[in-house]
């Protein structure tokens, strides 16, 4: 791996896209960033990959990324823009937006990372004639989770009620600036990927986090419907983007949903209801510190839940997930170790006799 200093599975579809010459990826030290840097480097039909972060990738994935050339840089640094220029970039993959404020920062400080940074970013490469392509990690967050959310969302769909999240406002914002680099620049293919809530052993998530508990505190009354994305999955479709997907929007998520308390049981742990008033306090002393690192947005996705219609992740992007969500949920607790409570087989039994009594349709297989 070079160093520079500067401050599922994929279908083939019928487009004919050349793969990027020269490929740069924000947020190469993270797990998204790093193993999409990781799949582009053992690509022979692209040139070169460059790996951009404020940090340099743990050791492992530096080995990882082989011939990729990492550059320490923040993407709100001018020097960011000579990378681009310099090396001619033709294809930007912005992974590098933040869930929640760094420790040592506030909500200003992430606003200036998320929001400034990828204003920044656009900026160069609206002025870099080399750049044909930028793809947005986005997040299904952009819709909120409210009560009178639908039961899947399009792309063309917004959220309900005016999203409360810091990170939420933070992605509706970039995807804006996106759009308008996609307006001032028409020959730029942009392509944002609305990504579901991810589950795995190596990506660290707020499901993730809250499924390891064997006392998960629920909102009384509400049993809220999740559909969730497997870690290798939304690599696998960041790849496609990347590489040979179409301009757009795209939502991406595995098949199928599952209630909250299905996902508890798969899990192995044990459902505590209680009012939405007492839904932190008291979930603080069942999980402990865990409970007080969620954001107000994921809360309220714990309350609600969120589910995303897939048709044009398949028609147009040309990605099928290799994990529904209940498979994606079983391989997360097979991979940290968790111990079920109660068998699967008892589980998909249940399910089926209660969801063939409601004539709901989701992955019970």
């Amino acid at each position: 791996m070079q160093w520079w200093l500067a401050g599922g599975r994929v279908t083939s579809g019928d487009r004919n896209v050349d793969p990027p010459s020269v490929a740069l990826v924000t947020g190469a030290s993270r797990f998204l960033g790093g193993y999409l840097v990781t799949r582009l480097a053992q690509n022979p039909d692209i040139d070169r990959v460059i790996a951009v972060d404020t940090q340099p990738p743990s050791k492992d994935m530096q080995r990882r990324m082989g011939r990729a050339e990492f550059v320490l840089a923040d993407i709100r640094n001018p020097l960011v823009g000579k990378v681009i220029r310099n090396m001619n970039v033709d294809t930007v993959v912005h992974a590098s937006a933040v869930t929640k404020a760094p420790k040592s920062g506030s909500r200003v400080a992430m606003k200036d990372m998320n929001v400034f940074g990828a204003m920044q970013l656009f900026a160069v490469c609206q002025k870099a004639p080399s750049v044909r392509k930028v793809v947005l990690r986005s997040s299904s967050a952009v819709y909120g989770s409210s009560a009178k959310d639908p039961a899947k969302f399009t792309e063309e769909m917004s959220a309900r009620h005016r999203v409360t999240g810091a990170f939420a406002h933070d992605m509706i914002e970039i995807e804006g600036y996106l759009r308008g680099l996609a307006r001032r620049r028409s020959d730029i293919d942009t392509t944002i990927l609305r990504l579901a809530p991810t589950v795995g052993h190596r990506l660290p998530g707020s499901v993730s986090s809250y499924l390891t508990s064997p006392l998960v505190p629920t909102v009384l009354g509400r049993d809220p419907r999740m559909q969730l994305l497997h870690e290798e999955d939304a690599l696998g479709a960041l790849e496609r983007a990347t590489v040979a997907g179409p301009p757009g929007t795209f939502n991406v998520a595995g098949d199928g949903i599952v209630t909250m308390s299905q996902a508890v049981r798969r899990a192995g742990g044990a459902t505590v209801p209680m009012p939405y008033s007492l839904f932190r306090t008291v979930g603080h002393a069942l999980m402990g510190s865990v409970m007080k690192s969620f954001t107000k947005e994921e809360l309220d996705y714990f309350h609600f839940g969120c589910g995303l219609d897939t048709t044009r992740m398949r028609s147009e992007l040309g990605f099928e997930p290799r994990w529904s969500t209940r498979d994606a949920l079983d391989d997360f607790a097979h991979g940290i170790g968790l111990t079920r409570v109660v068998r699967t087989e008892w589980i998909d039994k249940a399910e089926s006799m209660v969801l063939s009594a409601l004539g709901e349709k989701v992955d019970v297989r």
